[in-house]
Formats: structure tokens, sequence, C-alpha cells
């Protein structure tokens, strides 16, 4: 059982410069451990964590001195708890999250009948972004008309989490309409240092959502959890992790003129990508960081998931303080923020001699050998730099299909399709633009990139440039903030004139919520087969993404998203070729475009002033109009409906019972699909549009709701019935038993049927058999989505065998008491000649006593192979976690017991 704390005896008043204490804290100097000192600013915020919450009991002293110690023990993956100051949920997984919560409330209540524990015991931030899709666009009025129809579309969605946020308490719900969550997050709801009950701690947050990073620009620790996670950590259970190496990236000098922070991400991306980062904290340092605004710094921070890191830490300096001030936050509390951390050593002084901190290796980037770039067509770190694009384009058309090919016959390279757009003539070539979106918490949180975009925009108008009309243009920035400068600047207007209209504030093409395509545009890619484009300032651009019809899509600044949506192509050198003809007939090229640094840096300075910040903040407490309107039942037992085709009561919990099932094996399971490298949560979960002919379309027309009312996955997320169905239902899913064929769809192996996954699934579930996924390298790359296990687990896998598996994935995996075991090093499916056609078991003692993470599992097939993988079962509690079945049932069953 917990007892006292064993630190008491450094708890310290931080006193104030006029007298007075601000309140009291546990102070890392006052341990007069010389190891401290050398400790990265990342590790320095789980010891606190530590120290703060250790009662000897979830948290241990030896956790303390474990990492006290890292130096010697994150070598040797030793295992330690880590309580977070908060947890942050987006709309998307909120809903899920609280749905889980009334199930859980649900649950307790019919086993203890004492629903009453289940509130968030952490605070619990969950903002509403509810990723608009793009319907109008082109369009003065878009955010007022995309907003209607967000509401009338997801009034029960939202209508949920308005009664979730009277329900439990220790919740703040953000209304829609607000901006991005990352976004709200830094700009708003970013605490810095907690100052709760007479106690300064620092603040850190898990969130579920993997760009939750983006908080790490702000000194901030924070990163992605799966829903699963995140819900047990509201609940008061302590993060099972294990201690991270971390990577020194080493920054000098200053970008060239020209060079945007995206060019620099991308490049950042890249490097780390390649130094392998997975699994790891990555820490900025060095005297190029005062080149580098808060909100440069954020950008990196929110692109960790892309370089593969936990996250991407940039401690608190004068910079950080500087941002505080910027967006709002009082004096008083800027001060409090300062002398805490600078008491605590986890504030750095670039006036000051450094001490020089241990890293588990080490990077260094010169900024001024930073380039303009882009990245694609596939994957956000296969980066180009601008003066080769032209060329790589052609490359990639020649290549065979892969992450950098499309196979397109020589000979089809260069033709050209005639069609009709609204009565004008048009023609359409491979590598035409036909998206270009400024979107994403990425880069719409950085002034620098937003009004250089204007500017070009602006420069562009003046020199009578254009944007065809055919190209779905669209600017949906994080925050209110972004409309309020770039109209004082007087620049929104160029934008406009371009068709960069705002169409909301929510994540919306980078998460494939662009909208339709005009019909003809669409006919015109479609039965010609063209390789169509779309460039986007976001973060995420795997295939199938964005929209069903651009294969190739590029990552790139929102500066040079206007000036792609200018060129029309992304078949185009800019150092060489003209954008396109002026006003006299003259040609313009990128150049006579392109605002230099001063230029930027003089905007920047003269619009972006705190009142903006504030403003667009108060109105999170008043609320909208909208939002307020929305009436909701009373209680805290919610009233399930059963014709809801938004919010369903899932079967988590169903025939549950106090003693845990415990650990299992598999028996003679199926392989229901059989995949190769880099299969990301976009192919296994849920996400984007619902595909008219697919199983959850065809459960919905089943209900009687109209195709244009489908809405999105992401949308539907509350309902599992839905997410089942949409589960692994990615148009570009490439499954090894469909011999080169892409799509959704699987063999079930006993008749040799070509089915859709969730029929092939529930065929295998109604004979009661047992299915596994055979699949590569980083298995469940990219969003931390929670469906990405929920809707496998429900389509009756037990196991997932992988080469590797990316560590959000591999974790919610074991949330839902889905086995993960990796193939032994050189080994995967072909070079131990599996087919995937066998019968596969997994040999694992009933008692979990008798299992040890990461030992070495015998998986046998009935026809004679027999190989060795290694269990991914990484700490004791995930153990725990297995032996009840999942991590939500080890939390019911303990609160019960408490």
């Amino acid at each position: 059982m917990a007892t006292a704390n064993p630190f008491q005896k450094i708890l310290t008043a931080l006193e104030k410069p006029d007298g007075g204490e601000f309140g009291k804290y546990y102070s890392l100097p006052a341990l007069n451990d010389p190891r401290i000192d050398k400790l990265p600013f990342s590790i320095r915020i789980l010891l606190e964590s530590a120290i703060r919450n250790c009662d000897e009991f979830q948290v241990k002293s030896k956790d303390v001195e474990k990492i006290i110690d890292w130096e010697n023990t994150s070598p040797k993956q030793v295992e330690i708890p880590f309580k977070p100051a908060r947890v942050l949920l987006q709309d998307f997984t909120g809903v899920p999250a609280v749905v889980d919560l009334a199930c859980m409330r649900d649950a307790m209540n019919n086993l203890k009948g004492d629903s009453n524990k289940i509130n968030p015991l952490v605070p619990v931030d969950l903002v509403i972004d509810h990723s608009v899709q793009v319907d109008v666009a082109r369009s003065v009025n878009a955010v007022q008309a995309n907003m209607e129809l967000e509401f009338q579309r997801n009034k029960e969605r939202f209508g949920f989490l308005k009664w979730g946020s009277n329900a439990f308490h220790n919740m703040l719900v953000v209304p829609p309409g607000s901006g991005i969550v990352h976004q709200v997050n830094l700009e708003y709801l970013g605490r810095v240092v907690f100052h709760t009950d007479g106690l300064l701690y620092p603040d850190s947050v898990v969130g579920t959502d993997s760009h939750t990073t983006m908080i790490d620009g702000l000194g901030v620790a924070g990163w992605g959890v799966g829903g699963i996670e995140a819900e047990a950590t509201m609940l008061g259970q302590p993060m099972s992790m294990v201690l991270p190496g971390v990577v020194g990236f080493k920054l000098l000098g200053k970008l060239r003129d020209g060079v945007t922070a995206t060019d620099l991400v991308l490049t950042v991306t890249q490097m780390l990508r390649k130094h392998g980062v997975v699994g790891k904290f990555v820490e900025f340092y060095g005297e190029g960081m005062s080149e580098l605004s808060l909100a440069d710094r954020a950008t990196i921070a929110n692109m960790s998931p892309e370089y593969g890191a936990t996250m991407g830490f940039f401690p608190v300096d004068r910079v950080t303080l500087q941002y505080l001030k910027l967006t709002g936050r009082s004096d008083d509390k800027v001060a409090l923020i300062e002398s805490y951390l600078r008491a605590n050593r986890m504030f750095v002084d670039y006036n000051e001699p450094q001490v020089e901190r241990v890293y588990s290796s080490y990077l260094e980037l010169n900024l001024n050998e930073v380039e303009p770039c882009i990245s694609g067509p596939k994957r956000p770190h296969d980066r180009v730099t601008l003066k080769e694009m032209k060329v790589d384009w052609h490359a990639c058309l020649d290549n065979r299909v892969g992450f950098k090919g499309f196979a397109v016959p020589k000979e089809s390279q260069n033709k050209v399709v005639e069609f009709t757009f609204h009565g004008t003539p048009a023609q359409l070539r491979h590598g035409d633009v036909v998206i270009a979106a400024i979107t994403s918490c990425t880069n719409t949180s950085n002034p620098s990139v937003m009004l250089g975009a204007a500017l070009v925009a602006k420069k562009a108008c003046e020199l009578g440039l254009e944007v065809k009309p055919w190209i779905k243009t669209s600017l949906a920035p994080g925050s209110g903030v972004v409309t309020k400068y770039l109209q004082k600047s007087g620049l929104q207007q160029y934008l406009n004139q371009l068709g960069f209209h705002i169409v909301g504030y929510g994540c919306t093409t980078c998460i494939g919520n662009s909208g339709d395509i005009d019909d003809a545009v669409a006919s015109a890619i479609t039965e010609n087969d063209i390789v169509a484009a779309a460039v986007l300032s976001g973060n995420r651009n795997f295939e199938g993404r964005v929209h069903p019809l651009t294969r190739a899509n590029y990552l790139a600044s929102p500066p040079l998203v206007v000036a792609y949506a200018l060129a029309g192509t992304v078949d185009i050198d800019f150092e060489t070729e003209p954008i396109g003809l002026g006003k006299d007939g003259k040609k313009i090229f990128f150049r006579d475009i392109w605002p230099s640094n001063e230029e930027v840096a003089e905007v920047v300075q003269s619009n972006v002033l705190p009142h903006m910040f504030m403003a667009t903040y108060e109105a999170i407490t008043k609320g909208n109009p909208m939002w307020n309107q929305l009436s909701v039942p009373d209680g805290t037992l919610y009233a399930w409906d059963p014709k809801s085709t938004y919010i369903h009561e899932p079967p988590y919990f169903k025939d549950m019972t106090m003693s845990p099932p415990g650990a299992h094996g598999v028996k003679n399971a199926y392989c229901l699909l059989n995949f190769g490298d880099s299969i990301t949560t976009d192919h296994i979960s849920p996400a984007g549009s619902i595909h008219k002919d697919s199983p959850a379309a065809k459960y919905l027309l089943e209900r009687g709701v109209d195709r244009r009312d489908f809405n999105s996955y992401g949308s539907r997320r509350g309902n599992d019935e839905i997410m089942a169905r949409g589960t692994f239902a990615n148009i570009r899913l490439v499954n090894k038993f469909l011999k080169g064929e892409v799509g959704p769809k699987t063999i079930h192996i006993p008749t040799g049927e070509k089915l859709s996954v969730f029929d092939a699934a529930m065929r295998y579930k109604s004979e009661g058999h047992a299915t596994i996924i055979l699949a590569g390298a980083e298995y469940g790359s990219g969003s931390s989505r929670d469906w990405a296990a929920k809707g496998p687990m429900l389509l009756g896998v037990k196991a997932v065998i992988a080469k590797s598996f990316e560590r959000i994935h591999r974790s919610n995996l074991v949330g839902m008491g889905i086995i993960p075991l990796c193939f032994k090093t050189g080994e995967d499916a072909d070079t131990l000649g599996l087919t995937g056609e066998e019968r596969y078991t997994i040999d694992l003692p009933s008692s979990v006593d008798e299992i040890k993470p990461g030992q070495d599992v015998t998986v046998v097939t009935d026809n004679g192979k027999s190989f060795v993988c290694t269990l991914r079962f990484d700490t004791e509690v995930e153990l725990a976690y297995f032996d009840h079945g999942g991590i939500l049932q080890y939390v019911i069953r303990n609160l019960i017991k408490s």
C-alpha cells in the first residue's frame, strides 16, 4: 500500500523577489547529487514527477534512482512509471474516450453498484477541433457555412461531449471553432508550470494525438499515446514506460534568406529518420537556438511522429518566456514560471556558461545549410530540394510502383487530357495540382510562414497571376489568432483573391477532409489514369490519406503551397521555368514573388500582438451560439440510444467479471492479412470519408442514413459497429494475399473467397477461428489512433507478428489485449517461407507469472514450420494488462478493489 512520500525532506519554499513565497516544490538541487546536473532537461522532468509522486507503491524510490542514474540505466531498457500532469484529448479521440468512460461507469455499476469512482483524477483538456470537411471553399462565407454543416452533421457527437463535460469532474471542454487541438494547447492550455494547492511542478502532458508533441516547443514535455492508455492515465494509473535514450541535436548558425521553418523541419525529419530515434527523446540545444522563434520550435516539435521520436524537446529559455507574454499569459504567471524553473535547474540561460549535458548520441545541423524543399510524393521523410524537384518528379513517373514511383509508361508521361470545367476548356497532365491547402497544426501555428504565404499571394496578385479555378484551394488555420493578424496586416484579401479563403479552424486536408473534387476534374483523372497532385502544408502524405484521387501528395511550407497553386503543377523547375504570365504578358518567375526574410519579419513584428490571443481565447469560456444552444441530458449514467449511428455502447466490458481471464496463447489461428513494410495506422484505422461500397456504408444505408449524410469515419468514432467495419478499409491497402491488387480485401483461406476484410473476419469469428496478422517493418507507424488497435480486436485478431512496431501502436495493441510479436533480426515471413495460408499456434503459459517481458516465444504452423519470436510485452505492467484482458479492465478491477 501507499506510504508517505520519502522525499518530503526536499520540499522547499520558492520565495518571491519582493518577499513571501510562490509555493513549495520538490527541489532537485536539494538532493545534492552531481549526476542531476548532467541529465538532459527532458529527463529532469521525468525525475521531478517520480520524486513528487513517490509513494513506494505506484512509484518507488528505486524508480527515482533509475532516473537519476539515467546515463547508466537508459541503455539497459529499464522500466519506470510516469505520471504526467494532465491529459489532452481532441474530439475524434475524445469521443471514444468519453464513450469508454461512460461504459466503465456502467460496468462498475453492474459489478459493484457504484459508478462514482469513474472520474478523471488527472486534469483533462478536451478540445473539439472537429476536423472541418472542406465542403465550401473559395467563398468569403466558408467558415460560417462549414461550421453550420459541421454542427448539422455532428450535433449528436458534440452534444455527447457537452454531456461528458458535465458528467465527469476535472474535465475542461474547449468548444468547436476555437482551433486545432495542438495549437490551442500551445497558445492557451499549456501551463509550463502548474501551481496547484500551493505546490509547484512542471507541466507535462500525454495526448490522444501523436502531434501532442507540438507542446515540446514550449518546454512542456508531451507526447502522443493511444486513447486506451490516456484513459488509464486519466484514472490515476501511472504510465509504464522504458526509460528513453536522448539524442542531443545541436543547432548552429542561422537560416539563409528565403528558407522557411518548414524547410528546416523537413530537413530535421529526414536526418532523424536516418539516425533512428524511435522510442527516444530528442533534445535540441546550441547557439542556433537563439535564431529560432517559439513557433519555429513548435513546428519542429510537432513533426516528432514523422521522424519517429517520442518527443523533440526544447527546454524553456528567454524565447519561451517572450512567447508566453505574447500569447497573453500574465506577467505574474511568467515570473513564477521563470523563478521555479531557474530554482529547479530546468531553465536554460544562454547568457550563462553551459554545463555539458550527457546524451545517448549526438547530431548537429548548421541552419545555414538548410535548403528550400518539399517532401513526397508518399512519405513525409522523402525530402526533395526545390532545385531537384523536376528531375525527381520524372524519376517518380519512371520508377516502379513504390514510395518513390508510379510506373507510368514513357509513352504516356506527356499525355494531355482535355476536359470542360463549368463550360470552360481545360487540360490536365501528370503532376498537375488539383488540391492546394494551407492546413494542419504543423505550420499554421507559425506566423512567419503564414504571413510569408500572404506576401507571396500579394506579390502574385499585383503581377497578375491567378490560380486555375479547378484547383481546390483552402486555408484552415489552427487558431482564430491567424485570422486576426492576416486581417490586420491587410494581406488576407490577396489570399482570398487566389482562392485561399479561410474554411474553418481545424484539421482539414491533412486528415483527408479535403472534400470532393469537382466531378469534371475527378472524371478526367479516373478515366485517363492521371497521377494528380496535392500540395499541402501538412505533416502526413501517406497514400490514400489526402484524397483518393491524388496519388502524388507533397508537404510544403504555406508560401510554397501558394507558389505551386499558381504554377498549377509539381512538374516545374522554379529556378529556370516561369510560374506563369503576368497581366502584361511578361513571364513571372518564383524569385519575383518570394519575400525576403526581412520582409516577413517586419510584417510579423507589426501584426502579431498579445491582445489577439487574449480575445481569441476569451471565447473558450463563453462558448459560441451553436454550442451554447445544444441541449444535453442530465445524469452521470449515459442513456444509450440503440438506434444511434454516432454513439454506441461497445462490447469491451460485456460479461466482465471480477476475476481476470488470465494469460492465453493462440491456437490454430488463420492469417487475416499478410502485409509487407510500412503499414501505417492510416491503413489500419478508419479515417477519412466512408466509401460508398464499403461495409460501413452498407451498415449506414441499412439504417436509413442517406449517402450524403455518411460524414467521415472520424466523426463516427463513437460507434464501434461502424469503426469495426472501417478497419483495414483503406483503398491503398496492399495485402500479399491479393497478388498485387490494391484495396480493402482479403482471402478467406478455407474457401479461397475474396471478401472485404470485415466480412472475412466475421466469417472466421462465426466459424470459431481466431486470426492473426503478419507484417513487415514499422507496423503501425503514423497517427496514434486507438481504433487501429480497437478495430482489429473487434475483428477477432489475437496477435500481430511483425518485423518491428511503431511505439504508440504497439502500446495500443497491448492495451486491447492483442499479443505483439517480433520476428528475430534478419527474419520475416518471406525468409521463413511463410505464405500466410498456414494456421498459427502461439504457445504461451496460462499464468502471467510464468511470462517475462521480451522473452522468446515459439510459433508453430500446421504444416510443420516452427520459428522463434520476441514477445513485445515490454514491461511487467503490460503483462498485468494482458492478464486482465486489457488496460481498461485492469483499471476497473483495481478501482473496485480500492
